[in-house]
Order: C-alpha cells, then sequence, then structure tokens
C-alpha cells in the first residue's frame, strides 16, 4: 500500500532530527559520556525505549485526534501505509473513560464542538476532568467553570495560563486542556445544542 505523505521531506527530517535530540538530551552529560563509557550505550538504549514509547503514545492520540476532526479510517490508513481494515484493528479500540457518581459524559465530540461542549458544560457548573476519543468527562461543581486548549508546543504560554489561575487538566495531541473556577453560581440547565450525555 502507498503511504500518502503530507509533509514535506524537510519537514519530516525536521521530526526525526528533533526526536534524535530529544533522546540524545534526557540525560546532559550522555552524548560525552559516549566517547569513552560502554555503561552509556545502555543508557542510550533506555532513553531510545522511553522515547520509542513516547512516539508511539502520540502516534495513538495523533490517530484519535485525526478520527476527532471527522477523517476516515481509510484516510487514516493511507497515511500510515496500511489498510482501512489495519488502521481501524490497531487504533479503533480505545478504553472508555471512567466516570464517578457526580460526573457525566459528554458525546459524541469533535475538534470542531468540543469546546462549544465544554463553555455550555461549564456554564451550568461542569467542569473537565478527562476525556477520551470523541468525549469529555465533566464534573458537577457549585460554580461556573470556563475551559480553553491551546496547542503542546506553546510552554511559555502553559506558564502564563498557570499563572492566572488555569488548572491543567491533561493533554491530547495537538493540544493541552485547561479549566478555571469562575466563582458564579451555575446557570440553569438549556436544551439547545446539547451533546448527547451519558451519566
Amino acid at each position: 500500500m502507498t503511504t500518502i505523505t503530507h509533509l514535506r521531506e524537510e519537514e519530516a527530517e525536521r521530526i526525526r532530527e528533533a526526536v534524535a535530540t530529544a533522546v540524545s538530551a534526557g540525560r546532559e552529560d550522555l552524548v560525552e559520556a559516549l566517547e569513552t563509557d560502554p555503561e552509556s550505550y545502555l543508557v542510550l538504549l533506555d532513553a531510545a525505549q522511553v522515547g520509542a514509547a513516547e512516539t508511539t503514545r502520540l502516534l495513538r492520540e495523533a490517530v484519535a485526534s485525526a478520527r476527532n476532526a471527522g477523517h476516515s479510517w481509510e484516510a487514516i490508513g493511507g497515511v500510515l501505509g496500511i489498510s482501512r481494515q489495519a488502521a481501524q484493528q490497531r487504533f479503533g479500540t480505545t478504553a472508555e473513560p471512567e466516570t464517578g457518581g457526580n460526573q457525566k459524559v459528554l458525546f459524541p465530540l469533535t475538534a470542531f464542538t468540543e469546546m462549544a461542549a465544554l463553555d455550555k458544560a461549564g456554564r451550568e457548573g461542569w467542569h473537565l476532568v478527562s476525556f477520551g476519543t470523541l468525549r469529555h468527562v465533566v464534573e458537577a461543581s457549585d460554580q461556573q467553570w470556563e475551559h480553553r486548549r491551546v496547542p503542546l508546543s506553546l510552554g511559555a504560554r502553559h506558564r502564563r495560563l498557570e499563572a492566572e489561575g488555569w488548572q491543567g487538566v491533561g493533554s491530547w495531541l495537538p493540544w493541552r486542556y485547561y479549566k478555571r473556577p469562575l466563582g458564579l453560581p451555575p446557570e440553569a440547565p438549556s436544551n439547545s445544542d446539547k451533546p448527547i450525555v451519558s451519566p
């Protein structure tokens, strides 16, 4: 099967170099130690294993993000160079987010609808606690909340948000999610534009 690529070769090469740099930068003195210390090659192996596990996790999140954006298994398989069926078998099963007694699941969501759903839920006193493919788990509270998502790559912006009282909820490639309490009583629930909710 032919792989359908969306990156130019120089873009792909920058990613390869960044991954290799990240693996060798895991330990400050690793590059120097490789010149004289045979034991350091086991450190390099361990660092490469951590890097491989992280890229595997990022690949799973990227596939879920592509599905959340409405892309078919056929399109995803084309990018990965595998069949639609192979892509769905490999990446199609995701664990359902767990919920507690005062939580509910907002479903179905996409990358294009999730922020509106979180905005509505936040006004009604619900705040984000976890998320998965096509769904977010929110928890009831006695106040309104606001939610934000920002690109993972904006490190300085993350620190600024936290300094402004935003609480990190977690990340899902390519986003990091934040919430902040507003100190206002929740609004009464409205039935307009609501996603399907399961308790």
